[in-house]
């Protein structure tokens, strides 16, 4: 071949070479900009797959003195107690995440569902901060439905409750989600949050219109203080299989004095399993400033709730969570001998700090 031809072969060759480049180039970015993103593909659940868990079985919290929190419940807001146990060992401490760990536990019973307070006798846990606000992310309070607010207010003012509300509030027309709904936030000796809650007729479980010589009802949902909804909705959803209910956006003057803080506007989004008590976000869209989840928190502190979920099977379960990277409070699956309800069990943190539990039964 002459020098020249081998010029132009060359010449021609590198021509072909970039214009392949340019020609599968576009192919590439369109590939990538396709692509999912890793937060979705990381916790995404298989839609053939049954949901994880199948019931909202309890909700309880950590109190100071159970005497005082059992006259409380009991006395004020008409509870039940059903169960009084003592419990320690290895067993508990990996379950809970406390070495040395000795607490009373005790079931109450409101209506159809059930509450578990838990006082540790050892060691002592640190009590709420005086300061804590409605749109920190620590914040969580269960709904007591009740027959009569007026009623239902005028006996918690009997008894000299915390006030966090002004006073009951009645949604307005435009919050159509809510509207007509009657609230109250207050708290107990401890400083847990509550809520009393009645429900126009066109609005809630059936079950809450019924006629009743009962002033307190039972227990509609618990409600946590969340930093960002797509995040809840995928761990709470896609992960845990809780089904997204409804939702509502909520603000003006009612809201920001049920909650406490002005210009409250919030994102509210309700889920719930087969079985038990729902599970409600509350994003605060306005103002700015919630505080993050508390550093370092134990079982043990009084700001600690859980919220108990039923599962079928409580190893895959595990398995499926550790594959998200989700935060594990207990050492693992801990297999439990007796006194608390359940066979097998695990405390776990969702994307924002709040405690979780996984049982068996």
């Amino acid at each position: 071949m002459s020098q020249k031809l081998q010029v132009k072969f060359i010449r021609y060759l590198w021509l072909g070479i970039i214009g392949f480049i340019l020609a599968i180039a576009p192919l590439a970015s369109i590939t990538v900009a396709q692509s999912p993103s890793p937060r979705l593909q990381v916790i995404a659940q298989d839609s053939q797959t049954e949901p994880l868990v199948k019931e909202v079985a309890t909700v309880g919290m950590t109190v100071s003195n159970m005497e005082e929190a059992i006259a409380f419940y009991t006395q004020v807001l008409t509870f039940e107690v059903i169960e009084d146990v003592e419990v320690s060992g290895r067993d508990y401490e990996l379950l809970q995440g406390v070495f040395g760990a000795r607490a009373r536990i005790v079931d109450l019973r409101l209506g159809e569902e059930i509450i578990e307070l838990a006082e540790y006798l050892t060691p002592k846990g640190d009590a709420i901060p005086v300061d804590s606000q409605s749109n920190d992310l620590w914040f969580q309070h269960m709904a007591i439905v009740v027959s009569d607010m007026p009623e239902a207010y005028r006996r918690l003012r009997e008894n000299s409750v915390q006030h966090v509300s002004t006073y009951p509030q009645k949604l307005p027309e435009y919050i159509e989600a809510a509207a007509g709904i009657e609230a109250f936030y207050f708290r107990d000796p401890d400083g847990h949050n509550l809520e009393i809650i009645a429900y126009p007729p066109d609005k809630g479980n059936p079950r809450w219109q019924k006629n009743t010589d009962d002033l307190f009802l039972g227990i509609d949902h618990t409600a946590i203080a969340i930093s960002d909804t797509e995040t809840s909705l995928n761990f709470y959803s896609d992960v845990l299989g809780l089904e997204l209910a409804g939702e509502s956006e909520n603000y003006g003057t009612e809201q920001e004095h049920l909650n406490n803080v002005f210009g409250a506007r919030l994102r509210i989004s309700g889920l719930k399993a087969d079985k038990g008590m729902a599970v409600e976000f509350l994003e605060y869209l306005a103002p700015p400033g919630g505080r993050p989840f508390l550093e370092n928190s134990q079982t043990n502190d009084l700001w600690h709730w859980e919220t108990t979920l039923v599962v079928n099977d409580i190893e895959q379960a595990a398995t499926n969570l550790r594959n998200k990277d989700v935060e594990f409070i207990s050492s693992g699956v801990v297999e439990i001998d007796e006194g608390l309800g359940f066979r097998q069990g695990l405390l776990i943190r969702d994307p924002d700090g709040h405690g979780i539990k996984i049982i068996e039964r």
